[in-house]
């Protein structure tokens, strides 16, 4: 299993368009065999960053998701959210891989 994080500076005016945008590619993932772990929004105060955690089987499963930015409407139309809304200021992508509770190690 790979998870990708990303970790968006947002425009703390725009959070109502951001949340439509995530609501989307939240969607997008869950349809297209990852699992998608949900948003994490600015809260409290002046913050400006955002969280976003989803995984897919394996980095193959993810590339094939990845072919569909830019060709198929729904992708284009999620990102059309973010950049006619610019609530999202910038992004960058980390890949990790979960340790979670049961591993037992012996993978």
């Amino acid at each position: 299993m790979i998870t990708c994080v990303v970790r968006y500076t947002v425009d703390p005016k725009k959070i109502t368009a951001f949340e439509q945008f995530a609501r989307r590619w939240m969607a997008l993932v869950q349809a297209h065999g990852g699992t998608h772990h949900g948003y994490f929004l600015p809260a409290e105060g002046a913050s400006d960053e955002a969280l976003a955690l989803f995984s897919f089987p394996g980095l193959a499963a993810y590339e094939e998701y990845r072919q569909l930015f830019g060709r198929d409407p729904e992708f284009i139309e999620a990102d059309r959210i973010r950049d006619e809304s610019g609530c999202v200021l910038r992004y960058e992508r980390t890949f990790m891989r979960p340790l979670l509770p049961g591993d037992d190690g012996s993978a």
